[in-house]
């Protein structure tokens, strides 16, 4: 299989099959399952397909074009490295999805949580294949996104909620920080190429600017993998499914950060400002997880603390200056991915059969699970760094590098072995209560149920992995020896030191250490048993620096007390005040400007003035100031009025030669006229003013005053206007897509090449803006509906094919409105046609997707004018939705299929097509591109039309429920 498609389907196949497991049914566990299983091993498949080539220290590339001159191309790289995690999250993943299958309840919406699974599965690996550093943060948002999905998932519950929203705005705002310091690294290497970047080591640490690079990409890894201080959002994720537990924690989202500090090692580290700011972090949270990890009554809030802890010290050895540091590391990643996942999974089997997690409730189930316990037991003893297990070998090498590490740590070296052993010991005392709380002692008699194995697939994923901690602990060199060289490899390419994977080397200080520390935590576990009965979590310190109780402290400032404030100061009932706030602002900011550069004539010399053109203008400034005037007593005729300015708008244009914008204009103006109208009933009442004399000046000064500002402003935009079209710069840019709209876009409507070719990505950006103000306006009018002065309608009634039969619902009543009626419906077929022609001819003359969109619903508009909605959505299949999301995937498709001939996303292909009897005919890619703008503009336009048309009736549902079936079901 080639290297492209190799890494294109590991990436997009975990996506696809979430898409698939989305659109099934509710209770297709089985089938959603099926898919996720399927899906996951053959994203392992695909990891092993690529071994041959890492193994022999090659690095598996595809480069897809995306915007090359910004230096933004889809690069997909899988060195050791990337491939050790890449199994580890379709591995693991693949044990999650099957123990899911039996521990999700058939009442929950399954397909749902595999679609979510399999999705962060997708973008999880995007984070590790990613050979573009903002590719990268792309694919570390969408983990932050799905994370949330994920935690939230039982969202019927107010923990769940807070988990996921804390999570979310945790590591978001890492990613936020995580893309500063990509944009810097970027500015540095001068290029986003994750090769450059790892090439340009010695240029990123001398530079001015590593120091803020740094503290922002340590915020994005600190915040992702839980560490000192945003450890406490972790704790809170444990409302999740234990599934979603077992995966973030072992082998995921968490993993994301020490990845992310690994995989920059080589260019990042090295420095003090790194080894203080990793090195300490990792430290703190590494003694701090541990200690409150023993005094947590859940079972997995205990398990999360440890991993806080566990990830405190894979980021104390990154932090180290040591290549064997980065070694025990990346050796513990892998250790740790092993025992923590088959412990989460056995905690959610004694959840699932014992109905509880609390370890003051739990007692006594060796005697009713003993198969369980003895699988926990030893993934807790592997978590302890009991011997002859994996956990060991790698706290091991961590103790033999806190006895050696170097400066500039130097004022900690003396406590570093002090402090592992510490938190060693914490590790022993937290895992024997795990044990000793579930397994031992009197059998519990209080449960919710009654305790029993589980179904052995459910306990074969333990299994596997609790067999993998003994194997590896007794057989290291032969079992993950060979994974854990490609993967340094991967890392530090061929500078490996020299390091030993073997169980026995000899009786030296660093084993003495791990046998105190077992003793240690052993006699720790002893002394702490009386207060462990009790209820309280931790010493009143660490509760009273309870880091979530500040957060929330935080999160109620900026969203209540500031935000009270800002809308105090700045907010307002009326729309007025707001806009004189923003229109005096650009005033003042176009003031500041004139006045630091000054303002002259331009270059071109002045031509006299067209006494036509003056004329239309001086009708412009009528029908403004009529609008002006008249919105103060008929809102109605300002509006008319409005649209008569757009009129004038439109000539002008025409006058000037811009014959696509004046297109533009007019079909815009008419549609949004309309649309004013729908929704005048919306604007509040008019605050009626006391007759006396000083509220009368009041308001005369108001309006003196909003009259100055706007007459200041428009004077303003004619003045810079004016100032652009008199000036001639050295260099237009006109004259480039003037020489290249044809030869490159295949085009003469230059406008046209512009929008869907030179910058059809902006373009792409913009539709989808506009959909998404379409959906929004539907949401907020399907929740609200104004009060209503006009006739009610009766309700429909039907007869068996669903025709409409009430007559004032489907024609007009008004014997003056036949005429107009009949005409409309025979104009509606010629209009249609209108539009299909100017979206033809819009490469080349005046037209495009844009304008055929809007002339299709004017042609629609027209309808619900004359006709009624009932009667409209009577005889048209409307559909906005589908129109709306058909427009977005052909624009978007367009650009992807360009990758497929190896081109940059959204290139155009021009070719002349030979028809029969026609001949030669131009035909572009970029044709297809603007349908998809035109679907989109119809459907966009028809959402909002429906939704204002419907709520402006009295009598109708508060909101259509289905959009763009037929009469009554919108």
């Amino acid at each position: 299989m080639p290297d492209s498609l190799l890494l294109l389907a590991l990436v997009c196949l975990p996506f696809l099959g979430a898409l698939a497991a989305g659109l099934l049914p509710t209770r297709a566990r089985d089938a959603a399952s099926g898919i996720a299983g399927t899906v996951a091993l053959a994203c392992l498949g695909l990891v092993w397909a690529a071994y041959p080539t890492v193994s022999s220290g090659g690095v598996l590339r595809a480069e897809f074009a995306w915007m090359p001159t910004l230096g933004l191309n889809l690069t997909l790289r899988l060195d050791g490295f990337a491939w050790l995690f890449a199994g580890l999250i379709s591995g693991i993943g693949a044990l999650v999805v099957l123990y899911a299958r039996y521990y999700m309840s058939s009442d929950d919406p399954v397909p749902r949580f595999f679609a979510f699974l399999l999705a962060f599965m997708g973008a999880m690996t995007g984070v590790v294949v990613s050979g573009n550093l903002v590719q990268l943060v792309f694919f570390w948002e969408l983990t932050s996104l799905f994370s949330f999905l994920l935690i939230g998932y039982w969202h019927h519950t107010a923990a769940a909620r807070d988990g996921a929203r804390m999570a979310l705005t945790v590591t978001g705002a890492g990613g936020l920080a995580l893309f500063g310091g990509v944009l810097l690294i970027g500015h540095i290497v001068g290029s986003y190429d994750l090769d450059a970047v790892l090439s340009a080591g010695d240029r990123i640490r001398e530079h001015p600017l590593y120091l803020p690079a740094l503290i922002l990409i340590v915020l994005g890894a600190l915040t992702k993998s839980a560490q000192f201080p945003f450890h406490f959002w972790l704790p809170h994720a444990m409302a999740a499914p234990t599934p979603v537990s077992a995966y973030l924690h072992s082998a995921t989202l968490v993993k994301a950060g020490v990845f992310l500090l690994a995989r920059l090692w080589p260019v990042m580290a090295g420095t003090d400002a790194w080894a203080w700011t990793v090195g300490l972090a990792g430290l703190t949270t590494l003694l701090l997880g541990a200690y409150i990890a023993i005094f947590q009554n859940d079972l997995k809030g205990l398990l999360a603390y440890s991993t806080i802890s566990h990830l405190g010290l894979i980021t104390l050895l990154l932090g180290l200056k040591s290549e064997l540091a980065l070694v025990a590391a990346i050796f513990h990643i892998i250790n740790h991915a092993a025992f923590k996942c088959s412990l989460f999974m056995a905690a959610g089997i004694i959840d699932h059969e014992t109905g509880t997690r609390d370890i003051r409730r739990l007692s006594g189930l060796n005697q009713s699970m003993p198969f369980t316990a003895r699988l926990a037991m030893v993934a807790a003893a592997a978590m302890a760094g009991v011997p002859l297990l994996n956990g060991f070998l790698s706290k091991e090498m961590f103790f033999a590098e806190a006895l050696t590490a170097e400066a500039p740590l130097s004022p900690l070296l003396n406590i570093l072995p002090l402090a592992a052993m510490l938190a060693s010991a914490f590790s022993v005392a937290y895992s024997l209560r795990f044990i000793h709380g579930a397994f031992f002692g009197p059998v519990a008699t209080d449960l919710p149920r009654t305790p029993h194995e589980p179904a052995s697939w459910m306990r074969l994923p333990v299994e596997i992995l609790v067999l993998t901690c003994i194997v590896v602990g007794l057989l290291p060199a032969a079992t993950v020896g060979p994974y854990l060289a490609i993967a340094v490899h991967g890392v530090l390419g061929d500078d490996v030191p020299y390091y030993s994977l073997a169980v026995w080397h000899g009786f030296n200080l660093p084993l003495v250490m791990s046998l105190i520390a077992l003793a240690g935590g052993v006699m720790l576990y002893a002394l702490l048993q009386q207060r462990l009965r009790g209820d309280v979590e931790g010493p009143p310190l660490i509760r009273r620096l309870d880091a979530q109780r500040i957060f929330e402290q935080v999160m109620v400032f900026l969203s209540w007390r500031l935000a009270r404030r800002l809308e105090t100061l700045l907010g307002t009932r009326r729309l007025q005040p707001q806009l004189r706030l923003i229109v005096g602002i650009g005033l003042l900011a176009g003031a500041g400007a004139v006045w630091l550069r000054g303002f002259g004539p331009g270059n071109l010399p002045s031509t006299p003035v067209d006494p036509v053109l003056a004329l239309v203008w001086m009708v412009g400034a009528a029908f403004a100031l009529g609008t002006a005037w008249q919105a103060k007593f008929h809102r109605l005729a300002a509006v008319m009025l409005l649209g008569g300015v757009g009129l004038v708008v439109c000539i002008t244009f025409v006058w000037f030669s811009a014959p696509d914008l004046a297109l533009t204009q007019l079909t815009v103006e008419v549609v949004t006229t309309v649309l004013l109208v729908l929704g005048l009933r919306w604007l509040p009442k008019r605050f009626q003013v006391a007759g006396d004399r000083g509220p009368e000046v009041l308001t005369r000064t108001r309006r003196a005053r909003d009259l100055a500002i706007a007459v200041g402003a428009g004077c303003g935009l004619a003045a810079l206007s004016y100032a652009v079209m008199t000036r001639v710069p050295p260099e237009l840019l006109a004259s480039h897509f003037l020489e290249r709209a044809y030869t490159e876009g295949g085009g003469t409507n230059v406008v046209n090449v512009i929008l869907v070719d030179f910058r059809g990505f902006d373009t792409l950006g913009e539709i989808f803006v506009v959909a998404a103000v379409a959906l929004t306006t539907y949401a907020l009018l399907r929740r609200f509906r104004p009060a209503a002065d006009s006739v009610e309608i009766p309700e429909q009634q039907r007869d068996q094919d669903g025709a409409t039969q009430h007559d004032d619902a489907v024609r007009p009543t008004a014997d003056w409105l036949l005429v107009p009626f009949t005409l409309t419906r025979l104009l509606f077929p010629v209009m249609l046609v209108v539009a299909v022609f100017l979206m033809l001819r819009g490469h080349d003359l005046p037209g495009g997707g844009f304008s055929a969109g809007m002339v299709v619903a004017i042609a629609i508009l027209l309808q619900y004018i004359i006709g009624g909605a009932a009667w409209t959505e009577a005889h048209l299949r409307l559909r906005p939705q589908i129109w709306l999301g058909a427009g977005l995937l052909i624009a978007s498709g367009t650009g992807i299929v360009a990758w497929f001939f190896g081109r940059p996303f959204l290139t155009t292909y021009f070719a002349y097509a030979e028809l029969p009897l026609i001949g030669k005919v131009p035909t572009a890619s970029a044709l297809i591109f603007d349908i998809g703008v035109f679907a989109l503009v119809v459907g966009a336009t028809l959402l909002m039309l429906v939704a204002l048309a419907h709520q402006s009736v009295r009598g109708h549902r508060a909101a259509p429920r289905r959009v763009g079936s037929r009469a009554g079901e919108a």
